[in-house]
Formats: C-alpha cells, structure tokens, sequence
C-alpha cells in the first residue's frame, strides 16, 4: 500500500479478523425482528424515514441494503437505485429526479446512491463541470434542512474499503457468470481513479456533513461486521417502539362440501410432483 494510502486508513478500526457466518446470520437475525418493528412503527405513525448510502464502487452498498430489506415489507421499505438520466433529466436540477421518490408518511426509502452523483461519479468522470459541482453542494445543505423540515428522518452513509479489498472484490466478476452485469465499462475506468475519487469525497463531506445531516463513515473490509454495525446504528437513530400486535391465531379452513379436484390439462413446471388438495 502507498504511503498516501496507508495515511487514508489511518482512522480506520483494526479488526482482528473476519465475522464467522453462524454468529454473523445470529446477530442478523436478531437485528431483522427490530426492523419489523421500525417497519410497523412507521406505519402507523405515518414516519418518514430517508437513508442514503454512497460510497466507493465495491464497497458493499448493495449486500448492506440486501440485508436490511431481505426481512422486511417492499411495500414500506422501498429502494431506489435510479437508472442514467434521460436527455430531459439532463436539463433539470439534479436533485429534481431525486425528490419526487422521497418518503411519505409511513415509508422508508433507500437510495442506492443519490444526488450525491453530482458530487462524486459525475464530477470524477467528467459528467459535469467543476462549476456544476460546486454550485450543487453549496445548494444541497439547505434542500436537505428542508427535507429535515418537512419532517423527514434523513441518514447518509459513506462505505469506505481499502485499495487491495476493492481490488479483490472487482476482480470476482470478470470470471463469475453471476457477477459479471456488475462491471461497466465505466466502473473498470473509475476503478483507475482512486485518488480523484478520494478529493471528491473530501470535498463532498467538507461540504456537506452538517450537525443536521452528518455522514456516517463505515468501513467495510468486513463485510458482515459492516453489515451489522450500519443496521445497528440505523436503529439507534430512528425512535421506534414496538407496536402492540393481537396474537395471530389461524381460522379453520372450510370444508370441502363434495369439491373435487378436476382431471384437467395443467402446464406443469418439470421435476415437480402436485401436492394433495383437501
């Protein structure tokens, strides 16, 4: 690792080693019931809750957000990962095509990177100019005090990974069929552009990480620890209490009253045998 490197992790915790998987999926567990209920709070204290995750290309975004909705209603958790903008987009405001997909009441929705393109990609990759850049995050901290304003739970987080984990993890697509759509032409350049990257997100968090709307830093060369950490911190911010719920008792099932199943044709799918029907 260079020297420049070495010094951009030194406020980064040292972990002995890696979670093992029946601790981590114990842990996960434990956290997804606490979740449910933030999911049932929301609901019925019509909350609105926005959390945003950046960070680098590899860092983990995807598996975090994965973990936290993997339990929980798509209906009340709804992420946003937006495709590239259309020509019309390009014309608007770039928080424009943001705000249309925040959160009403008893929503929580997940943006798979956000605004925060302007800052990053877009000002690393030469999709906008430094001016355009400049002028958007001196105009973000007050959209995001009048979201706050509007009674909006707002979270952002930055996941952090080392140069050899993210070169590691970007190497795993190339052979894996299941992995590959994961490698864009662009992400294989950004890859090259650490240290621009690296003055982006300086310049972003100068900008932008208020006492209103701070951003929270993960490191994320542990995947399953960062998992865990982010969910934990997600709840400690949000002041849910469990909703008191009627015991679930099943009815009984009607009786068949002479029904039988009928002998017709059915597009059955191969390798798989038809249940008995009552």
């Amino acid at each position: 690792m260079s020297k420049h490197a070495k010094s951009e992790r030194a406020n980064a915790p040292e972990s002995s080693k890696r979670m093992k998987r029946r601790a981590y999926e114990a842990k996960l567990r434990e956290l997804h019931g606490e979740l449910v209920k933030v999911q049932e709070w929301a609901k019925e204290q019509g909350a609105k809750i926005c959390i945003v995750f950046e960070g680098r290309d590899g860092a983990g975004k995807g598996g975090v957000i994965k973990s936290i909705t993997e339990r929980v209603s798509p209906r009340v958790f709804r992420v946003m990962a937006l495709p590239p903008p259309t020509e019309r987009e390009k014309s608007q405001m770039i928080l424009q095509r943001y705000v249309t997909h925040l959160p009403a009441a008893g929503e929580i929705v997940i943006f798979d990177r956000s605004w925060y393109n302007r800052a990053g990609v877009e000002r690393v990759m030469g999709l906008c100019t430094d001016e355009q850049a400049s002028r958007f995050l001196a105009t973000v901290p007050g959209v995001e005090q009048a979201i706050i304003d509007s009674g909006v739970i707002l979270l952002k987080y930055w996941l952090e990974v080392s140069p050899e984990e993210q070169t590691r993890r970007i190497e795993q697509p190339i052979e894996d069929p299941r992995k590959i759509w994961k490698l864009s032409p662009m992400d294989l350049e950004s890859y090259s552009r650490w240290y621009d990257y690296s003055r982006a997100r300086d310049a972003m968090f100068a900008a932008t990480d208020s006492d209103v709307a701070p951003w929270y830093v993960a490191y994320s060369d542990d995947k399953r620890r960062t998992r865990l950490a982010i969910i934990s911190h997600i709840l400690s911010q949000i002041p849910y209490k469990e909703i008191e719920r009627k015991k679930v008792t099943l009815p009984k099932r009607q009786n068949a009253d002479g029904y039988v199943e009928p002998p017709y044709a059915r597009h059955l799918v191969p390798g798989l045998s038809a249940s008995a029907t009552a």
